[in-house]
């Protein structure tokens, strides 16, 4: 059996914290009043109704995603929670380590599709395997009717 890629392992994880950490901020508060109006919850993580919104959305999003498409996820997720910290909405610490972790998951994780050569070593030379040659077809019988 294959190890999980680390996009798929991120998608999965992520996805997780990120829903669950959206529902817990629904019980400290569920307020829409304004985008930059937060509410500490968890110590010191600004929260608000959006964030809330949000996160529940990324983490569902990352549970379904990780078993069709954890490398797109991680790339989507990752550029967007960069640019949330960048811009500085919601928790900038929280923001950049989803963000970057999810870029590192990217650059990690082979791109489907694309295969890896292998070369046969003998010794200490590396050679490739000879490219085949097609297949000749036998040659077709004479109909029975004519003869030459």
């Amino acid at each position: 059996m294959e190890a999980p890629s680390p996009a798929r392992l991120y998608a999965a994880a992520v996805g997780a914290v990120l829903f669950v950490l959206g529902l817990l901020g629904f019980f400290y508060t569920a307020s829409f009043d304004g985008l930059g109006d937060y509410e500490e919850a968890l110590g010191t993580l600004p929260m608000n109704g959006w964030l809330n919104l949000l996160y529940v959305a990324a983490g569902a999003l990352g549970l379904l995603a990780a078993e069709i498409a954890p490398r797109r996820y991680a790339l989507a997720a990752g550029l967007l929670f960069t640019v949330l910290a960048i811009v500085g909405w919601g928790s900038d610490a929280l923001n950049l380590i989803v963000g970057l972790l999810g870029l590192a998951a990217v650059a990690g994780t082979a791109q489907p599709g694309r295969k890896k050569r292998h070369s046969k070593k003998r010794g200490s030379k590396v050679t490739q395997e000879a490219p085949k040659e097609p297949r000749r077809s036998k040659p077709r019988a004479k109909p029975a009717g004519k003869r030459a």
